[in-house]
């Protein structure tokens, strides 16, 4: 299965791994279980990849006994412990303000949620704050864990901020309706519920975006957002695989791309890129499987290449080890692909 290099920040995961905590399930041996170590959990910049967090929700179910813990987090936990993001809102100087940081920001939180939100004036209800949550990764396979856990932090923070008991006149879930609702209803009463949306939704009257924000600071406002543009734009820039895929393509024709030479050009030594390529998830071998993949069927649309010409270009050594190569990936040898594409 394809899976993409999204993370998130070691905060959320820690606010999970404190909820897990408080209802007696061994924290450090769940992390273990997913590939998260203790060292990542203590370096406050540290990120950790999606998949891992999908597969430590899985764990903290099977831990805990309880399938609606995401619905808590923002109950159980302080929502200023989300980290940067959090200081950020906390010294915007209204609650409106602190929605705008959030769509910013989004990204130093979690890489797999885009949000967003947007003023609408209803005749009935006059003017309405619709903040929308999307699924943007194709890592989140629990959906519902992810956009509960947000929501349920976003309502709190809301409160925390304002020191208002604010609630939500409508949400939408994109998701199917569970059989049992009770807890969405406590945690998001008095709000209007509804499954199987179109898009994850959070309705609040708009009059309440202009709620100061307690203890606002100007000054502090700055420091925070500098630090949050920091950590933005490392996370924006090229991923280490994505540089080294770039490498492979950029030697390969007629060469065999050794992780030695990705290594040089990347100005790394051989140990150091390996041990980031495991920390990312993956490895040279695997970056070098998906490259030379992706080529292959991109080059085997081209009716003037050969098959030996096409294993050439992609640095095999041998028409016959490309062969072998791409019926490993895809169950068809090269000749029977171009021919299933051509049908």
């Amino acid at each position: 299965m394809l899976t993409t290099g999204d993370t998130l920040s070691v905060a959320s995961i820690n606010l999970i791994l404190f909820v897990a905590r408080q209802r007696g399930a061994d924290a450090d041996a769940l992390a273990r279980s997913v590939g998260i170590s203790p060292e990542q959990l203590r370096d406050p910049d540290s990120r950790v990849l999606v998949r891992q967090v999908q597969a430590l929700w899985r764990e903290v179910i099977a831990a805990t006994g309880d399938p609606t813990i995401a619905l808590q987090l923002g109950e159980l936990v302080n929502p200023v412990a989300i980290g940067v993001l959090a200081y950020v809102m906390m010294h915007s100087p209204t609650l409106g303000g602190a929605f705008d940081k959030l769509c910013q920001y989004q990204d130093i939180v979690c890489e797999g949620i885009r949000t967003r939100g947007k003023v609408v004036e209803s005749a009935t209800l006059g003017k309405q704050f619709i903040l929308s949550l999307e699924i943007t990764s194709a890592d989140i396979i629990y959906p519902q864990h992810a956009l509960n856990s947000e929501l349920s932090v976003y309502l709190s923070a809301m409160r925390a901020l304002t020191g208002h008991r604010i609630g939500a006149s409508e949400i939408r879930f994109a998701y199917s309706r569970p059989v049992d609702t009770s807890e969405h209803e406590r945690v998001f009463a008095p709000a209007r519920l509804m499954f199987d949306a179109p898009e994850t939704t959070m309705t609040l009257d708009a009059a309440l975006l202009d709620l100061p924000v307690l203890n606002a600071s100007p000054t502090l406002s700055l420091l925070f957002e500098k630090h949050a543009n920091d950590i933005l734009d490392k996370l924006k820039a090229p991923s280490l695989s994505s540089r080294v895929k770039s490498e492979i393509v950029a030697i390969m024709k007629g060469e065999e791309p050794t992780l030695a030479t990705v290594a040089d050009r990347l100005s790394m030594g051989v140990r150091t890129l390996q041990l980031h390529l495991k920390e990312a998830g993956t490895s040279y071998q695997q970056l070098l499987d998906e490259t030379r993949k992706e080529l292959a069927v991109s080059h085997l649309r081209e009716s003037h290449l050969s098959t030996t010409d096409i294993a050439y270009l992609l640095g095999f050594a041998e028409p016959s080890v490309f062969f072998r190569s791409f019926k490993k990936w895809t169950g068809q040898t090269p000749g029977a692909y171009r021919l299933a594409l051509a049908s």
